[in-house]
């Protein structure tokens, strides 16, 4: 059983350490906190705190770090979150209010979440299967080319090129097929519109002429990309270069390099500490050991986008890190961003 006091001593080793990335000895401990006690006293502390698996010595130096499960403990135990200062909340809203649409936001979010804690940010768009297909326009750009236009209710556009080899369409043909993938796709959701692509391409030659069934094959394929690629679940990164200049990973880097590279992982990782139900979670050191993030630390909230259900947000580095003002940064972002969207 940790005492009090103990605790605070193992909040001062992790603040300190964080700061200076130096162990953390008793006397240090005496000189920058007020305890009120003995060196001595906080080295019997310490020797506790070490018997618990709370810290460690990392070489000979009587100087202690935190261990992943000290870190755990002061994470679980932060009495107050850090608040931001007024001109970071203005700062924020400010800059996600500039946004025009979804991509810009999450884009300028990324961008400032990483810039305000200085790790790997990671946003994961919103779930859009449940959306649904507001409207399809084809537009013929060219004899050999038509321009498919697919627009969501959340407010997405997704412009895409098909290509027809030897053909020379007309107005009248390509309005002809607008009007029937409209008619068939506009009003569902993704899964739907995909469903409904997909049966007009299976049975295209019941209702297209001979001669035309490779080009509206070649139009519905571009239309089911379209479709597709917003069903699936996609994350958007910034702030790699951090992980090389914050340090911290020893030999751990390269996996983790690669965990951010293969995006799954880190859609499953976000996915798990959603399921916690917590407004902010951290997952540290071992406990991302099955995700290949043994060696980082995540902070992870989530966002609301337009009632459609929730999407994560968050930051990933190494294990030591500013816990406290990280998680008030990933909390104050989500919010805002939340608000953003909602009145987008």
């Amino acid at each position: 059983m940790i005492s009090e006091r103990g605790l605070a001593v193992l909040h001062a080793i992790v603040g300190d350490y964080v700061a200076s990335n130096e162990p953390v000895g008793s006397k240090t401990i005496v000189d920058r906190h007020h305890f009120g006690v003995s060196a001595a006293t906080i080295r019997n502390d310490m020797a506790l705190l070490e018997e618990e698996d709370l810290i460690v010595a990392p070489h000979t130096s009587s100087g202690r770090v935190p261990t992943d499960k000290g870190y755990r403990l002061y994470v679980d135990t932060l009495a107050k979150i850090r608040p931001l200062t007024p001109a970071q909340r203005a700062a924020i809203e400010r800059f996600l209010g500039e946004s025009n649409d979804v991509d810009e936001v999450l884009a300028r979010t990324v961008r400032l979440l990483s810039q305000l804690t200085n790790q790997v940010a990671v946003v994961q768009y919103p779930s859009l299967k449940r959306t649904q297909v507001r409207h399809i326009d084809l537009v013929a750009v060219a004899e050999d080319r038509v321009l498919c236009v697919l627009i969501l209710g959340s407010g997405v556009v997704e412009q895409q090129l098909a290509s027809l080899p030897a053909a020379r369409v007309t107005e009248a043909w390509v309005n002809g097929l607008r009007d029937r993938i409209a008619g068939a796709l506009v009003g569902h959701d993704l899964e739907g519109a995909a469903t409904a692509a997909q049966e007009l391409n299976d049975t295209v030659a019941t209702w297209a002429q001979p001669a035309e069934t490779e080009l509206v094959q070649r139009v519905l394929g571009v239309v089911l990309a379209q479709l597709q690629a917003n069903r699936n679940e996609k994350i958007t990164i910034a702030g790699a270069a951090n992980l090389t200049r914050a340090g911290g990973f020893g030999g751990n880097l390269s996996s983790v390099l690669e965990a951010i590279e293969e995006q799954v992982t880190l859609l499953r990782l976000f996915g798990e500490l959603a399921r916690e139900g917590r407004d902010i979670s951290a997952s540290i050191g071992r406990e991302n050991e099955p995700y290949g993030l043994a060696g980082a630390s995540v902070i992870a909230s989530s966002y609301e986008h337009h009632g459609e259900g929730s999407s994560n947000l968050g930051v990933l580095g190494p294990i030591r890190m500013d816990y406290a003002s990280n998680i008030a940064t990933v909390r104050a972002v989500a919010s805002y961003l939340s608000k953003v969207l909602d009145h987008g």
